[in-house]
Formats: C-alpha cells, sequence, structure tokens
C-alpha cells in the first residue's frame, strides 16, 4: 500500500484522510495533540456509520478504511510518505513552520502540498529549501462528497510536482482542475464574493436568510444557498478569503461585510460552532 499523510485532523484534514483510506492508501492522520487526532478519526468513523446504517457501505469496508488509518502527534510518523497534505488553520507562518520541519522528516522525493483555500502557494513555499516539489492541493467539504481538487503551482512548483497531484488525485477519484496561482484561485475567487454579497442583502433587511437561499437554489439552479455555504465553509474562512482577495487586488468590490466581520468577531461560525445564518445542533 501506497502510504500519505495528513496534517490538521479537523473536519478538512479528516474528510481528505478519509478519501485516501477509501481508496486504498495507508494514512497517518497527525495533529499538535493526540486527542485531537483522535477525535478526527472518531468523525471519520461516525461519518462512515451513517453510510452504514443508510446501506451505502458495507461494514467490512468501513472496517478496513479504518484499520489503513494510523492517529498521531508525532510529524515523524509521516516519514515514507509518497504524499504530505496540510490541512491546519489559515496561518501562514505556521504552514510555513510546518512544512519547513516536515523537509528535514521525509524523503526528497515526497511531494508536499497545502489544502490551504486562500493562501499563496508562493508565499508558503517561500520558506522551502526544495521548493519544486510543493503545491496546493485544495478539497471542498465535505471531502468525501465534492469531486473537485484544484491543483495549484507555485511560481516555483515543477511540472513533474503538478503532474503526479494530478495523477493522484485521479486516483483517488476526484476530477483534478489544474490552476495557476490566483488570489482565490478559481472556485473562491468567484464563489467568497458572491456569499459577501448575500450576507449584504440580508444585512439590508432585504430578505431574510431563507429567503435568499431559496431565491438563489430555485433562481440559480445552486443545490445549496449562498448564506447556508457560508455557514458550512466557515464565516471565519470566508472573513480569511475576503481580506487575501482584498489585500491582493486593493478593490473595494473585495471588500467583507461589516456583518461578516460582527459574525466572527462574535464566534457565530456557521455549522461548526452550531450558530451563524441558521441555528446547527
Amino acid at each position: 500500500m501506497k502510504k500519505m499523510s495528513v496534517i490538521g485532523a479537523g473536519t478538512m484534514g479528516a474528510g481528505i484522510a478519509q478519501v485516501f483510506a477509501q481508496t486504498g492508501w495507508q494514512v497517518v492522520l497527525a495533529d499538535h495533540s493526540l486527542s485531537l487526532a483522535k477525535k478526527g478519526l472518531g468523525k471519520i468513523k461516525s461519518d462512515m456509520t451513517r453510510l452504514v446504517q443508510k446501506e451505502k457501505l458495507s461494514q467490512d469496508a468501513m472496517e478496513q478504511t479504518i484499520g489503513v488509518i494510523t492517529v498521531t502527534d508525532r510529524l515523524e510518523q509521516c516519514d515514507g510518505s509518497t504524499l504530505v497534505v496540510e490541512a491546519v488553520y489559515e496561518d501562514l507562518r505556521v504552514k510555513q513552520d510546518l512544512f519547513c520541519t516536515l523537509e528535514k522528516i521525509v524523503q526528497a522525493d515526497t511531494i508536499l502540498a497545502s489544502n490551504t483555500s486562500s493562501i499563496s502557494i508562493t508565499q508558503i513555499a517561500a520558506a522551502l529549501t526544495e521548493k519544486g516539489r510543493f503545491a496546493g492541493m485544495h478539497f471542498f467539504n465535505p471531502a468525501g462528497v465534492m469531486n473537485l481538487v484544484e491543483v495549484i503551482a507555485g511560481m516555483q512548483t515543477s511540472a513533474d510536482t503538478t503532474a503526479s497531484i494530478i495523477a493522484i488525485a485521479k486516483e483517488i477519484n476526484k476530477t483534478p482542475v489544474p490552476v495557476d496561482e490566483g488570489p482565490g484561485f478559481v472556485v473562491n475567487r468567484l464563489l467568497i464574493p458572491m456569499i459577501n454579497e448575500a450576507i449584504g442583502i440580508y444585512a439590508e433587511g432585504i430578505a431574510s436568510a431563507q429567503s435568499i437561499d431559496t431565491a438563489m437554489k430555485l433562481g440559480a439552479n445552486h443545490p445549496i444557498g449562498p448564506l447556508s455555504l457560508g455557514d458550512l465553509i466557515g464565516l471565519d474562512i470566508c472573513l480569511a478569503i475576503m481580506e487575501v482577495l482584498h489585500d491582493e487586488f486593493r478593490d473595494h468590490k473585495y471588500s467583507a461585510h461589516p456583518l461578516l466581520r460582527k459574525m466572527v468577531r462574535a464566534g457565530m461560525l456557521g455549522k461548526k460552532t452550531g450558530q451563524g445564518f441558521f441555528t446547527y445542533q
């Protein structure tokens, strides 16, 4: 079995780990504490148990998937990986420090990738010695359901690295879309300003949150409304992406709405905190 590692056992990291484990990879799921890594594995078990209960997955398949995932708080266990995907929170210095540490642990031919939704791949790679083996591998939430993987090449990403990530994405039954680095890449440059505009419509009292979402689902054939989607992504992530877009383009159209900032300050981040534009159990 090929081996890969995921650093960060939150919602995205756990989802990415599950995708690889279900497609025949040995997976190391790491976080800075063992309890967080175990919590990530617990989420995978919970999600897969629901699939078994709905008869969309066999018990044997679930047990086989769980059996190839190792949880740890030691980055040394990433040694021997073909690929390491980082899925920690959106902080440039944290990501750079992590990859600098990984560079000393893994082999010279290990591909290093970030699941960042907004931070410059070139900027993260600036801290690395071997910049050519680093790229973006951007999954979408929920990773087990969403087919897209944006494959982002930084200015110094090698063609071999890009080709390898594209091949791996296809191997795990995802559809890779190659993207040259740009603020927000493709999806988030289009999507997050739309969510920000929906927040503005809600703040102006033009329509309720439910009405805005219903209008976009029925009028634009979107499977989920923009405010529900913002809650699912995490309003803190939406804010971070808007700030990256504004910092890069210096264009007022990318200014985050004050209500978005206020909700993030209040800890109303959406589904993960139980309260955003809607309430969640």
